[in-house]
């Protein structure tokens, strides 16, 4: 009975213990606690997943709020005014330039123009817009301050009489003039009608405009071998520019890019006289047209159509929200 009770014993200590005498961890208590603990574990995995995409969810929330509430300050509403400048360059073609005074009726044929947007004076312009409430139709005054040169070093072709006598038909503009150009600058004033494109989101709004006005160019013309020059701001006649732009909105602020097609018609009064500022050159040229006199140097007339790719930013202001009695 004894050896019984022994081997008895023996075998429930092997029932507890495995075959190197560790723990038995197969048993049923055991395979509870290890099932209840991976249960646990994936609970706390899942909660943690939950509670992290709960937070993400509750983040894009606040950002997408943010952004609608951004999106909605900055949408066009209509009733807006704008003021803003801009740089950028032109493309001038080339054109006749006709010569008249007394003894003097030449047309020099091709002029080719440069416009050296980067050289002092830069090229620049400035304008101030206004929208009329609930539309999208507005009005802008532009002001563009171009310019062109001729290349003193171009043959062209050259037909007429200069001094009572037949032109060579063929020469250099350095043969002929000592300075041909239309600097500080080809400048344009216009007043602008604007429609604001329907395919517009809060940020990106694209707009046309047509617009004319006049031509104001600081004329530099003189003549090979004569000592004075015209070097004054005149009024030259009509100026015209269609326009299309795309503009990026920013709380106050506005950032736009725009093409420029540009037509202005030149018959520049050469009054031999060095001007300076351009009132007093204007005075100076009505009180010339009130007298009826000519200018003593004649006229040069010249058309000059030009491509304007432009970039600039200005500040905006909106009506005030209304409030709902």
């Amino acid at each position: 009975m004894q050896n019984a009770a022994v081997i008895g014993s023996s075998a429930a200590a092997r029932c507890q213990t495995g075959p190197w005498g560790e723990p038995d961890r197969t048993g049923p208590v055991h395979r509870v606690l290890a099932v209840a603990a991976a249960c646990a574990l994936v609970a706390w995995s899942a909660a943690t997943v939950v509670n992290q995409d709960v937070l993400e969810t509750n983040e894009n929330q606040v950002i997408a709020a943010e952004r609608a509430a951004i999106a909605e300050k900055v949408r066009y509403k209509g009733g807006e005014s704008f003021i803003g400048a801009y740089g950028g360059s032109p493309y001038t073609y080339a054109s006749d330039v006709r010569i008249v005074r007394p003894g003097t009726d030449m047309t020099v044929q091709g002029v080719d123009w440069e416009g050296k947007p980067f050289d002092n004076p830069i090229y620049y312009g400035a304008r101030i817009a206004r929208w009329l409430p609930m539309s999208a139709v507005g009005g802008m005054v532009d002001f563009t301050h171009s310019k062109v040169y001729s290349p003193f070093d171009q043959k062209v072709k050259v037909s007429g009489t200069k001094d009572g006598k037949p032109v060579t038909p063929e020469s250099r503009i350095g043969d002929l003039f000592h300075k041909l150009e239309f600097t500080h600058g080809h400048n344009m004033l216009t007043l602008n009608g604007l429609l604001r494109l329907p395919f517009r989101t809060a940020f990106v709004s694209p707009y046309i405009g047509l617009g004319a006005g006049a031509s104001l160019p600081h004329t530099e013309v003189q003549f090979k071998g004569e000592g004075t020059r015209t070097y004054e701001y005149q009024y030259t006649g009509p100026a015209a520019q269609l326009l299309f732009g795309i503009e990026l909105r920013v709380p106050r602020l506005s950032y736009f890019v725009e093409y420029k097609f540009s037509f202005a018609d030149y018959r520049a009064p050469l009054q031999n006289r060095d001007g300076g500022w351009i009132g007093f050159d204007l005075a100076h040229q009505v009180s010339r047209w009130w007298s009826g006199k000519e200018p003593v140097g004649g006229w040069a007339s010249t058309r000059l159509i030009s491509h304007q790719i432009i970039a600039g930013m200005g500040y905006r202001t909106s009506p005030a929200p209304t409030v709902a009695p």
